[in-house]
Order: structure tokens, then C-alpha cells, then sequence
């Protein structure tokens, strides 16, 4: 999550209250309910010809921030050294969102933040190679980020180490079968591919630095341009207050629209993910107060037929299982039995 927050104790303080009343904090459809949804194959009735672009993949935001308090937590919590991964990836998540510092020994540390969040670059691919190995018509799609600014409320990078792009290079070195090569091919972007091209693979969508900006033209060359909110990302992330909850769902509806009717070449990324000082992730995706949460709000649109085609690549925090459901129902010859 792009941000930086305040001192953590006024955090806390402020945060404690008020406890929501519109959100779901008990979980449904929308909202805490990751573990109902079971679709670890889900792509092997997609055609092998069919594009990346194409495909409505439910991804996560910060996929292993689950420690921190509310501030900071943007998951439920599956189990540490990528154990909530294992768990996002059989319900029928495809695309992951992993924020890393740099450590001791030319390493990456999972980070939201300040907050190290009990997992490791190897957890990462680790559990992605497991699943994708017992799946192999599966794919994952991963956009890695920078996550150390050495501002108030981030970490800081250990000093003395490689570049972040150097010490990806060389986790990369030692898994040439787990990644997709052509997307991890420093200073050369590639194609947006079909599906059949990348079963079993691990897709490095976007190499992100510190403070935004892909880094050195690693992954897809869509992508290329990916600084925050562009033409196919919506990112607002900040949402200064409860009541402006109702302004990001209405990002996240445009963005849906936009990405149905758009080019069926591109490929959007729409981030349904929020928060800030005054707002926890879980308030904004559940709801708070009197306000509706962007997880119940999207999938109630969702039912409601606006989207047609497709939804793109919709990155959540504390998704449910029956949102997740309903965002791999976009694709072609989906079966409920996947």
C-alpha cells in the first residue's frame, strides 16, 4: 500500500473507534470469507488461445500483509511463511500483489510498511511453485514492489546490499522453470501473451521501485507506463475519511466499466484496495459507520449485470468467497465445478 502513516500510537487511538455498522465484519459473500471459495483449477477450461487481456482474474492487494493491526492488515490471516498465499491461490486468486525489502545477504523480506509480516521472497515462490506444480493449467500473474522508503511509518532497506533489480535477478536465476522467462528479462518488456503460453508459470507483470515506476522494463510491456492511477490502473488509494468510501466504490464502478467496454488488447488493473490515516483497509472493503464497503458494493454490481464481458484484474483487500465466485464466473467456459 502506498503510503505513508502516522505515528502509530496516535494511529491507534484513533482508530479504535467507531466500531462499524454498515460493514460485514462477520463475514459474507463479499468480505472475510476467502476460505469458502475453492477453485484452484479454474483456468484449465479456459482455451489455451485466450488472452491475458481477457481473463477477469481476483487478485489481492498487499497479499501477505497480515500483521500490523488495522492499521496495516489488508488479508485474513491463513498462517505465516506464505501459508495465506497457499490459501488466496486455492480459492481462485491469480494475481498477487508483494511488497519486499531488501536484507541482509542480498535477500527480500516481506514488508507492509514498517511491519515485517513473517514471510520471505522464497515463502512467495515457494508456495507459488507448489500450487502451480500440483496446477499446472494455472497461472499466476505478480507485480513486485519496492516497499522500503525509509520515511516515517516505512522500513528502510539493510545498507550495503545489490540493487533491488539485482537481487531479483538473482531469485530469478535460481527458478528459470517457475517463471515465465520473457517477463523477467531485464531492459526487455513482453507481449501481453495467450493463456497457453504461460500455464504453469509465474508472470512477473511489473517490477516496481520505492517510491513508483517500473524499474529497468521488466514485465509486460503494457505495463511499462503503470505509475500509480494510469490509463489501464485505477489506484486511488487514498481515502481520507469514512465518507469518502463511497468515492472509491465509485472509482472501482468507472474503472469496471471502463474496463468492459474497453480495448479487448489491454489488459486494467483496478485496485478496489483503500485507506489512511482515518481509515483502516478493512473499513473501507467492509464498510464503516453508515457508509457501504467497496467489497459488498462490487459484488452487489457485479450481480446486477452491469459487466458483460469482463472485469480485468481486480486487486481486494479481505475478499470473500462468494466475490471471488463471481469475478472467475466473467471468464470463458467457466465451470462452477473448477
Amino acid at each position: 500500500m502506498k503510503r505513508v502513516f502516522a505515528v502509530l500510537t496516535l494511529i491507534t487511538t484513533l482508530v479504535a473507534a467507531p466500531r462499524p455498522v454498515a460493514a460485514a465484519l462477520a463475514g459474507d459473500a463479499s468480505y472475510r470469507t476467502l476460505s469458502t471459495a475453492h477453485h484452484p483449477d479454474w483456468m484449465r477450461s479456459v482455451p489455451d488461445a485466450t488472452s491475458l487481456a481477457a481473463l477477469s482474474l481476483p487478485g489481492t492487494h498487499d497479499t501477505l500483509a497480515i500483521h500490523g493491526g488495522g492499521p496495516t492488515q489488508t488479508q485474513e490471516d491463513f498462517g505465516d511463511s506464505g501459508g495465506t498465499l497457499s490459501a488466496q491461490l486455492a480459492a481462485g486468486v491469480r494475481m498477487i500483489d508483494i511488497r519486499a525489502r531488501v536484507n541482509g545477504g542480498n535477500t527480500f523480506t516481506i514488508h507492509h510498511g514498517a511491519v515485517y509480516q513473517n514471510a520471505n521472497f522464497d515463502d512467495v515462490l515457494d508456495k507459488v511453485a507448489d500450487f502451480l506444480g500440483a496446477h499446472p493449467a494455472e497461472t499466476v500473474v505478480m507485480r513486485l514492489k519496492q516497499e522500503c522508503t525509509g520515511e516515517l511509518g516505512s522500513c528502510t532497506d539493510v545498507p550495503g546490499q545489490l540493487s533491488f533489480p539485482d537481487i531479483f535477478d538473482l531469485y530469478a536465476a535460481k527458478r528459470p522453470a517457475l517463471f515465465w522467462q520473457p517477463s523477467i528479462q531485464r531492459g526487455t518488456a513482453a507481449a501481453t501473451p495467450a493463456l497457453g503460453a504461460i500455464r504453469g508459470k509465474l508472470v512477473l507483470a511489473v517490477l516496481h521501485g520505492a517510491f513508483g515506476g517500473p524499474i529497468d522494463h521488466y514485465g509486460l510491456t503494457q505495463f511499462l507506463d503503470w505509475n500509480g492511477t494510469s490509463t489501464y490502473v485505477q489506484d486511488n488509494y487514498n481515502v481520507p475519511n469514512i465518507g469518502a468510501i463511497a468515492t472509491k466504490r465509485d472509482q472501482v464502478r468507472r474503472f469496471l466499466d471502463v474496463t468492459d467496454a474497453g480495448d479487448p488488447t489491454k489488459m486494467y488493473v483496478n485496485f478496489a484496495s483503500g485507506a489512511s490515516t482515518f481509515v483502516q483497509p478493512q473499513w473501507c472493503a467492509g464498510g464503516a459507520l453508515w457508509v457501504q464497503g467497496v467489497n459488498p458494493f462490487l459484488l452487489d454490481y457485479l450481480n446486477q449485470g452491469h459487466v458483460t464481458h469482463r472485469t480485468g484484474m481486480v486487486l481486494m483487500d479481505f475478499p470473500g468467497g462468494g466475490l471471488i465466485d463471481k469475478l472467475i464466473s466473467f471468464n470463458p467456459v467457466f465451470s462452477a465445478s473448477a
